[in-house]
């Protein structure tokens, strides 16, 4: 895996990979920022990471999955290196058959050995969930 990174501007990058999709970097002040910020983009390639794991073994059983909704929450260090503390996914899923004990498997399986983000990182990773029906 390579992904190179370029400056755009103060505090603006892109980073591109090998395929050439590119995502920008933006550490601007909150009301200047137009992109994700590097922690940003963390939580949500935990959020990611686990919800294509979970849709995947949800698939692998037959389930019929209409919406779903990755609500990630971030504790961070208060000095540098803010690095984060604390990880919650709430996994707020639409499907006419899957259960909420059945997505609580899935997602404790998804964030204790297959997400390769979450193993990636420190910080305790938590999570709930919700199942409506459709």
């Amino acid at each position: 895996m390579k992904i190179i990174t370029h400056m755009l501007g103060d505090e603006v990058y892109e980073a591109t990979n090998e395929n050439g999709n590119t995502v920008k970097i933006d550490m601007r002040k909150k009301e200047e920022k137009k992109a994700l910020s590097p922690m940003e983009l963390v939580l949500s390639a935990v959020a990611g990471c686990g919800a294509v794991d979970i849709v995947s073994m949800l698939k692998k059983r037959k389930k019929t999955v209409t919406k779903f909704v990755i609500d990630a929450e971030a504790g961070r260090m208060e000095t540098p290196p803010r690095y984060f503390t604390s990880i919650h996914c709430k996994y707020i899923i639409t499907s006419p058959d899957v259960t909420e004990e059945e997505l609580t498997k899935v997602a404790a399986l998804t964030l204790e050995k297959y997400c390769s983000v979450v193993s990636s990182l420190k910080a305790e990773v938590t999570f709930d969930v919700e199942v409506i029906r459709s």
